[in-house]
């Protein structure tokens, strides 16, 4: 199946024209590497704006940024993934998606689009990469991979708690 651009949510899987169930998967890439995020999880991208520091925050996250008068986590999906760092660039993306805790912003070299493609072209990850936690799956293309992720299991325990008191403590009282 070949990307198309985002458009507007649908559910993680649709009936194909086939009647096989079909998965729709935000694609992103991180240097060479695609990865993946289920459609519903993600609201929109955005292009790369200035990351505010966070104090006390996860090593994990960038900073943070304002979306429509939202305070917005940045998370570092270089570090995240093991991959060379470098700074956010102008040209970058950040993709917007809802953790079950919160609503993150991942930042990313670029994002791809939309795959659409049977979910039976979904192997697992635990029989490939049994030690990466948050990887769920992988899907082949013609061209690669794409590596799919899971967000509930984005952050651990202690990052969220971690990022919940910098949150907390960077929030003004009133």
């Amino acid at each position: 199946m070949a990307l198309q651009e985002t458009g507007e949510g649908s559910l993680v899987t649709k009936q194909g024209q086939s009647g096989d169930k079909e998965m729709r998967l935000v694609v992103f890439r991180i240097d060479e590497q695609r990865y993946g995020l289920y459609l519903p999880a993600v609201d929109r991208t955005l292009r790369a704006v200035r990351v505010t520091p966070l104090p006390h925050a996860p090593v994990i996250i960038l900073g943070v940024i304002d979306v429509a008068g939202r305070v917005i986590p940045v998370v570092n999906m270089r570090a995240r993934f093991g991959v060379a760092e470098r700074d956010l660039r102008l040209g970058d993306a950040l993709i917007l998606a809802r953790t079950p805790q919160r609503t993150v912003a991942l930042a990313a070299d670029t994002v791809e689009g939309l795959w659409e493609g049977p979910l039976r072209q979904m192997q697992s990850a635990d029989s490939i990469f049994p030690d990466i936690p948050d990887l769920e799956g992988v899907a082949r293309m013609e061209d690669g991979l794409i590596l799919i992720h899971d967000l509930a299991l984005l952050l651990s325990l202690d990052e969220e708690k971690e990022l919940d008191a910098a949150m907390t403590s960077a929030t003004p009282q009133r």
